[in-house]
């Protein structure tokens, strides 16, 4: 029997080509954010409309660079929402859009922008073409296979600038996350001692103890090696240790951006000494992705998708971003009797209660 050819259409063709090509994008990105473009745009909120060679100029006042090369990256991150495009008489200039001004950096040296280069570190970036690794054998990821068999965690601690490059990261991207949630959730009412697993520096403990002043004691766990690197913040208590183990006792237990690194058995362990750790009544409130049921074309599914792919190859082959009826389960498997979920925007706030 004779193969049918597959009729492909326009749209197809033009959709197919869009996709090989997409490594252009973040790779774009990764260079507007090394050159500091957002901040040679923004100038203290004038975010004045500039042309490629007045942006060079901003940013090497020797007058080097190109500005044409400058401008054709420009171009291709305005197709995807990143700046505005004005044209003159046929100039181009560009301003910063919404997405854009996430690359601003704000008044304690963060902005998103170390969340791109973060991405886009050499030792990370081995591991893509290896993507395939994953299906074929899931006993390791990607990334270890790529980098002579140590895992990311592993070289972070060796290495202090990747280190530091992804607690900014971490930082960066914190404050904006997690302000929606301290205006509208009303779950850390009545808590007073809130353990923090997985706190890192602590910048999510210190912006929720601002918020609730009830809050009489703050722990902040994480790995020895992590917390003894932590900075000293008023009200916490920094303690080492590993959640797989125990965890400290508290009123409730938060956690943002943790379980996505660990297997389901794992985290139903890690739900378990939770549960040990609170009273009857007490909380665990974990800050997570979570996928949604249905796979559509949004940029929230997509975002979620893509970083489901990202911690499969770089942290764990079968650590994942879950559904919300996952999490209901896991939750359920380790006592927990009460859920509930709240979306936000990349994150969801998954109560569950003892």
């Amino acid at each position: 029997m004779d193969n049918q050819e597959a009729v492909i259409s326009k749209e197809a063709r033009l959709a197919f080509m869009e996709l090989v090509n997409m490594t252009s994008v973040p790779m774009s990105l990764n260079a507007v954010v090394r050159l500091n473009v957002a901040d040679s745009i923004w100038q203290n909120g004038s975010n004045t409309p500039l042309t490629a060679s007045e942006i060079l100029t901003r940013i090497l006042p020797s007058g080097c660079g190109d500005p044409e090369n400058l401008q054709r990256i420009l171009r291709l991150l305005t197709s995807y929402g990143v700046f505005n495009e004005h044209i003159h008489a046929l100039e181009r200039r560009y301003s910063l859009t919404d997405v854009g001004k996430t690359l601003v950096t704000d008044g304690n040296g963060l902005s998103y922008g170390s969340y791109v280069l973060q991405h886009h570190q050499q030792e990370l970036m081995k591991a893509w073409p290896a993507v395939h690794e994953a299906v074929l054998d899931s006993s390791t990821e990607p990334f270890v296979k790529a980098n002579g068999g140590e895992t990311a965690y592993a070289m972070y601690e060796k290495r202090p600038e990747m280190n530091e490059l992804m607690r900014k990261a971490m930082s960066g991207l914190s404050a904006h996350f997690m302000k929606p949630i301290l205006e509208s959730y009303d779950g850390f009412n009545g808590v007073e001692r809130l353990v923090d697993v997985g706190g890192s520096a602590g910048d999510s403990l210190r912006m929720i103890l601002e918020k609730h002043s009830h809050i009489k004691e703050g722990v902040n766990f994480d790995l020895p090696e992590v917390v003894a690197k932590a900075p000293k913040l008023h009200g916490v208590t920094h303690v080492g240790g590993d959640m797989l183990k125990f965890i400290p006792k508290g009123d409730a237990i938060f956690m943002k951006w943790m379980l996505v690194i660990f297997t389901d058995d794992e985290v139903r362990q890690i739900m378990i000494n939770c549960f040990k750790a609170i009273p009857d009544g007490g909380k665990l409130i974990a800050c997570e992705p979570v996928l949604p049921c249905h796979t559509d074309d949004t940029s929230c599914t997509r975002a979620l998708l893509g970083a489901d792919i990202y911690v499969m190859t770089m942290y764990r082959a079968k650590g994942k971003h879950r559904t919300e009826d996952e999490f209901r389960e896991l939750g359920k498997l380790a006592g927990f009797t009460s859920f509930r979920a709240i979306y936000f925007d990349y994150f969801t706030l998954i109560e569950f209660k003892k």
